[in-house]
């Protein structure tokens, strides 16, 4: 891990672009990538490098990234973006924030959600070895499209003194063969910076204020500014669902070389889906065609048979989940415990050896150490209005086909026969049966088919 900077610095976020070319009603920066925003994943970035503020700047009637940012950072503070008039602009729509804090500013954006943040700190560090702005690059494959970073000679680092930035509409046929482009995540170390930003003008293609021309600015008054290279990959911006594909695609890459690294094994690593914060153990085996929601967790030498969806949950040490099993949130599968093929589980622990092998649904529930759920069983929790909670004690057997009616109670080493519907408590080591006394009406079966034949006959 790199160093954190040396001084107290504020994040601004740049989150007004509504992204049209998303083709969405949702605005751009609240698509999500591994089961987080894109604005969460900058925020998370901002909060790990060590940030002592953020400033969260939004274009007008964004709710939603209002209440995103109160979710994902609920210290900061949102300001708006009345009119789309440029970076620059944006940035000093947080000039309240800005005009208050006394350090170093960093200006992050919040659509490019795979920057690290080993980046950013080292973004960070530049000013730290005596730039008063750094600015984040990168070497495109194809720069078309993108602003140019104009350089003169390496100062160590990966850092290059910075000349100047140039837009693509505003570049020279020479400075559009340069590779070298502009992320638009910046740092600054200036007392000044409302002043270097209120000089920001018009006069380029767009006729909008770019918070590039602050480079300009603080280089005519003889202030140091340098570039900082980072991976292409990491700066890649989402405005497209295609681009947004991308991203899942690389952050997914990422996060199945990651689980293999620290001693998971993954049949096809391709079919393996993690969400941003998936923890999974040493050991642990995870079969094809898995998905993982956010809030899960997997214990070592645990196993993820095919086709099982994971979502807010926590499998422990040498548990056994799947074929074809849901695991939704609020579940707790105990060490050893078996989750077998079509069991859903939803808000319940099954504590250690605890089982339900298959075709069951499970829900609001305590299910004992050892206990057995039999086949077809489901956990009635539910009532239309509010839910209710199912204990089953340590060693219980509940047969297959049983319907459990919450709020009930099986005691410990009970036995439920199969096909009852269990409407009360059932004390420790009892038998309870629930279910119709079995009549027969012998000769009945012939009767009826030749009823219903000559029936059938008539038309």
């Amino acid at each position: 891990m790199i160093a954190p900077s040396s001084r107290p610095f504020l994040t601004v976020v740049l989150a007004a672009g509504k992204g049209t070319r998303m083709k969405s009603d949702l605005p751009k920066v609240m698509h999500s990538v591994a089961g987080r925003s894109l604005l969460g994943h900058v925020l998370a970035v901002s909060a790990d490098v060590g940030s002592i503020a953020t400033a969260v700047v939004v274009g007008p009637e964004m709710p939603s990234v209002r209440a995103e940012t109160a979710k994902q950072a609920p210290g900061a503070v949102v300001f708006e973006q009345v009119r789309q008039r440029g970076t620059a602009d944006a940035v000093l729509a947080a000039r309240a924030a800005i005009a208050t804090h006394s350090g170093d500013v960093l200006v992050m954006f919040a659509d490019t959600p795979l920057i690290a943040s080993d980046t950013v700190q080292r973004l960070l560090q530049a000013l730290d070895q005596g730039a008063e702005v750094a600015v984040l690059g990168f070497h495109a494959k194809d720069p078309t499209g993108y602003g140019r970073l104009v350089t003169d000679g390496i100062v160590g680092n990966g850092a290059a003194n910075l000349l100047a930035i140039r837009e693509h509409k505003d570049a020279s046929t020479a400075e559009r063969q340069i590779d070298f482009c502009n992320s638009g995540v910046m740092a600054f170390r200036t007392t000044n910076l409302l002043g270097i930003l209120d000089q920001v003008g018009t006069a380029n293609a767009s006729a909008e204020f770019y918070l590039t021309d602050a480079i300009a600015i603080m280089r005519r008054e003889g202030r140091r500014a340098v570039a900082v290279a980072g991976n292409e990959e990491e700066m890649l911006g989402v405005n497209t669902r295609a681009h947004l594909a991308q991203a899942e695609a690389v952050f997914q890459r990422r996060a199945r070389a990651h689980a293999m690294a620290e001693g998971a094994t993954l049949i096809d690593p391709d079919t393996v889906w993690f969400s941003f914060d998936t923890r999974i153990g040493r050991d642990v085996l995870i079969e094809p065609n898995v998905f993982f929601g956010p809030g899960s967790t997997v214990g070592d030498g645990a196993i993820i048979h095919a086709s099982s969806h994971i979502t807010g949950a926590s499998v422990e040490a040498g548990a056994e989940i799947g074929p074809f099993a849901r695991l939704r949130p609020g579940t707790r599968i105990g060490e050893g415990a078996k989750i077998g093929n079509f069991v859903e589980v939803k808000n319940a622990t099954f504590e250690k050896g605890a089982k339900a092998n298959h075709l069951a649904y499970i829900g609001d529930a305590r299910v004992g150490a050892k206990a057995n759920i039999g086949a077809g069983t489901i956990f009635c929790n539910y009532d239309g209005f509010f839910k209710y909670k199912t204990d089953i004690g340590a060693g219980a057997f509940v047969g297959s086909n049983s319907s459990l009616v919450a709020p009930v109670k099986i005691g410990d080493g009970a036995f439920v026969a199969s096909g009852s519907v269990v409407t009360r408590d059932v004390t420790a080591d009892a038998l309870a049966v629930a279910r119709g006394v079995q009549e027969e009406r012998p000769g009945w079966a012939t009767k009826f088919r030749a009823l219903m034949a000559a029936r059938k006959a008539r038309g």
